[in-house]
């Protein structure tokens, strides 16, 4: 980046500009075993900046097939962008890379990004991406996408994402410039309430990477090493709060481990919050680093004002059972003039178990967290359709009716007054649909073909793939083989909807099942 800053200055990652053109005209942290730490930043990088191993790394996830949310209209122009600049390339690598995700898929889209964002976190990061830590130290998401450093080597040369990199930054100083201020004043915020002379403790380091080629409304937090990372995806409201919980969580847990002397005279409390439905299995299983969140909290309650106690409240339902306790022991601490590393054995020791046992005793924990139900950009009006488009939308309206006489007229209306090829390809994509459903298999393929011939988009192309498959495996003699390659054709077109993916990616299982269960 071109701005080197600390938190007085903070970058932040976006996309690519409106102007440029990639086409070819050409919630919980995981901390590994020790370890050596993780690189320095690159030459003036701030602790809110852009990631170049996380852009690499995301972009051919995508291009390999990563849809999540895909046609969300909070999605940064950057995630289509550079699935047009891999695709114009079209790498030799790609199609190892394809393979790999399809054999790394997790069902939790979720689950699926995550391995692979701690992935970027966890190597040096381009071109070599080599892994910071040894293989018997790597964090277990990391450990099973085995061989995946070789692909993304060669992938990153073979489609020049350094280029793409490079072109990409005045984006990201936008986008950075979008947070620099709300970001400036949490983290200034968090160390007055503290009175932290620094930003947290010596040897390590705090850096928040906002990713803008994931899907929307995530927040994902790793520590490796002596670092706290935290990466944010695209989101309407800026995710600050978030920033800010993982800030406070990055101060106060190292100060908690130092006191845990003190806390082990009240971890007889810890077996309290066993019964939460709901507490991760690391909070039940260390007593201090559940301290440490509910002091998190707690503050994070007296920063927010009169609208804390209900936070309070909710984070006692989840089972932080000590959160009210410091929410109510933290105006002592304001009230006087020591910071808050020296003050927290006196809190500490304050905490009366007793009395904190007839409290947590009254606690109804919740089954379910109260989750913030993000905002999506509004979509943009869409003009009305005229001419062989608006043919096409009543052709779809007659289809889903189950007219299938009148709109065969109008599909075929469309293809004789249009020469638009993807305007086309659905047309004949409505024909084949409407000839297999009326169980005339030889039409309905020649349908698909034709619609595969005209350049159709993703969603076409690739039910069209999954039409074709049904049907080979329909005929008298069944073409297994045939089928197979066409749901993985399906697999393998980006920006393929949701249902079409899955279709493939079950039907051709149950087929690669059957096979194997016939052989003698």
């Amino acid at each position: 980046m071109s701005r080197a800053t600390s938190f007085t200055a903070l970058l932040l990652v976006a996309s690519l500009s409106p102007c440029l053109c990639f086409a070819q005209k050409a919630a919980s942290p995981a901390a590994p075993p020790a370890g050596p730490p993780p690189p320095r930043p690159v030459e003036g990088q701030g602790q809110l900046d852009a990631s170049p191993s996380l852009f690499a790394v995301l972009t051919a996830i995508n291009a390999a097939g990563y849809d999540a949310n895909l046609d969300s209209p909070t999605n940064s122009p950057l995630r289509a962008a550079v699935r047009k600049w891999v695709e114009a390339r079209n790498p030799p690598a790609l199609r190892r890379l394809k393979q790999f995700f399809t054999d790394h898929h997790q069902a939790d889209p979720n689950a699926d990004l995550s391995q692979y964002i701690s992935f970027a976190l966890a190597t040096y990061g381009p071109p070599d991406f080599k892994p910071i830590l040894p293989d018997n130290q790597q964090p277990p998401d990391v450990a099973a996408l085995e061989g995946f450093t070789e692909i993304m080597t060669d992938f990153y040369r073979q489609a020049d994402l350094e280029s793409a990199w490079k072109q990409a930054q005045p984006l990201f100083e936008q986008a950075i410039e979008r947070y620099h201020e709300p970001v400036t004043q949490a983290v200034l915020e968090s160390n007055a309430f503290l009175r932290n002379p620094t930003s947290g403790t010596r040897g390590h380091r705090f850096q928040v990477f906002v990713d803008l080629l994931a899907a929307p409304n995530q927040v994902h937090t790793r520590v490796y090493g002596d670092y706290y990372f935290v990466v944010v995806t695209p989101s309407v409201d800026l995710r600050i709060r978030d920033i800010r919980h993982a800030y406070l969580d990055y101060l106060v847990d190292p100060l908690a481990i130092r006191n845990s002397k003190f806390f082990d005279k009240k971890k007889g409390l810890g077996d309290l919050a066993q019964a939460s439905p709901i507490l991760a299995e690391d909070y039940k299983n260390d007593f201090v680093r559940l301290a440490s969140m509910c002091m998190v909290r707690a503050i994070e309650a007296r920063l927010d004002g009169p609208s804390g106690s209900a936070y309070v409240e909710q984070s006692m339902k989840e089972g932080f059972i000590l959160t009210a306790y410091f929410y109510e022991a933290l105006p002592a601490y304001e009230k006087q003039d020591l910071a808050f590393r020296m003050y927290l054995p006196e809190m500490i020791d304050h905490l009366d178990v007793a009395k904190e046992d007839k409290r947590i005793a009254q606690i109804e924990f919740v089954s379910q967290r109260v989750t913030r139900v993000a905002k999506s950009a509004p979509k943009a009006a869409e003009p009305p359709l005229t001419g062989a488009a608006a043919d096409l939308a009543t052709a779809g309206q007659l289809y889903a009716a189950h007219n299938f006489s009148a709109a065969r007229n109008a599909y075929r209306k469309v293809i004789e007054q249009s020469a638009d090829k993807p305007l086309q390809a659905k047309a004949f994509f409505g024909l084949g649909r409407i000839a297999a459903l009326e169980k005339h298999p030889e039409l309905a393929v020649q349908m698909l073909e034709r619609t595969l011939e005209l350049d159709p988009e993703p969603f076409e192309r690739a039910w069209a793939y999954v039409y074709l498959a049904r049907l080979v495996l329909a005929a008298e003699e069944p073409e297994v083989e045939a089928a197979l390659k066409y749901y993985q054709a399906a697999l393998a077109v980006q920006g393929a909807s949701e249902g079409a993916t899955k279709a493939a990616r079950q039907e051709m299982s149950t087929v690669a099942a059957a096979i194997k269960q016939a052989k003698p």
